[in-house]
């Protein structure tokens, strides 16, 4: 069987690069006011060492709005379209602990939830800010779940797009959309879960084609990319494998057994609001479930996968202005 296997995934190792090149993803857009550059930045004391800190806007206007990136090991830079409110009021990236231009002790000691949890308040105790808003996406969802739950005075809005809610409905998810990939593509995916039953570079290809799909629809446009480019660690791939594991769609690490369901009924309702992709890999049935436990609203935002702010930044900041508007008081 492990020969077979083998054998196919080297025939598909040539295909699929092939598909992906005649099929690339379409150009990403800047959204109109975006601000690459921040007006203000700060390494912000945490547990464990320092992260960095961007804001664009005025700290003393409306409430802020501060960005929680994916992962476990991304960074600040997926979200930069979202400056384009800094018009309106502060728009507040950062990076966590061993991504991005943050400190990376690359202890995985730090690696768990409540640590990464603590830094959304460092940040806020550091810049005094007496009332905002909070929007995590993906695992950024997690720890918006984590924080919202808490109902922390200062916290006037809570939104969860594409949240990690629980690692078993997530699986289940994926297993749902690898299904709906091409038979080969499909196939290869299952070989890739086994170490070593199949090339690394077909392995890769058959993931891009999850990833086109459901992860990122669109290439960055040229000033985000470069923008990426330039951070030290755009992407953090020990602290991933650590904490989830190879690919989306598997998990190995030590989010495996965190279920964060219970913490739904904990939200306060009225003031969150559950945001998912119309191809998003956290597939939106199952957020508007969990937006329905929480008694709170749900939106689809079309023309994205799981990454809205750079697939479709027009719809959802179409979405988030008016929101935010109505939070705030």
């Amino acid at each position: 069987m492990m020969a077979r296997r083998t054998l196919l995934a080297a025939g598909l190792a040539s295909l699929l690069p092939a598909r992906l090149a005649a099929r690339p993803l379409r150009q990403g857009a800047t959204a109109p006011g975006i601000r690459i550059a921040p007006d203000r930045e700060a390494m912000v004391a945490v547990p464990g060492g320092r992260i960095y800190v961007r804001i664009n806007g005025a700290l003393n206007g409306k409430p802020p709005i501060l960005f929680i990136h994916g992962g476990p090991g991304g960074s600040h830079w997926g979200w930069l379209n979202a400056t384009s409110m800094a018009d309106e009021r502060a728009v507040i990236l950062y990076d966590q602990l061993d991504c991005g231009r943050s400190d990376r002790p690359g202890d995985p000691a730090n690696w768990t939830v409540p640590r990464f949890l603590a830094e959304i308040e460092a940040i806020r105790a550091h810049f005094a800010i007496p009332r905002w808003h909070v929007l995590g996406g993906s695992w950024g969802g997690t720890l918006a779940l984590e924080y919202g739950a808490r109902r922390p005075a200062a916290l006037a809005s809570l939104v969860l797009q594409s949240p990690l809610v629980a690692t078993s409905v997530w699986l289940q998810d994926a297993a749902l959309l690898k299904a709906g990939m091409p038979a080969d593509v499909r196939s290869l995916l299952d070989t890739c879960d086994t170490p070593g039953a199949a090339p690394a570079a077909a392995c890769q290809a058959a993931t891009d084609e999850f990833y086109a799909a459901h992860v990122r629809q669109v290439q960055p446009p040229p000033a985000i990319a470069a923008y990426r480019d330039a951070l030290p660690a755009p992407f953090a791939p020990a602290l991933y494998n650590h904490m989830w594991g190879r690919a989306e769609f598997t998990c190995t690490g030590t989010l495996k057994p965190y279920d964060g369901r219970p913490l739904l009924a904990r939200l306060d309702g009225g003031r969150s609001l559950f945001v998912a992709g119309h191809d998003d890999e956290a597939r939106p049935a199952t957020v508007a479930g969990f937006a329905e436990r929480a008694s709170a609203p749900f939106a689809e935002i079309p023309g994205a996968a799981h990454s809205i702010m750079l697939d479709n930044p027009a719809a959802y900041l179409a979405l988030l202005r008016p929101w935010l508007d109505r939070m705030d008081g």
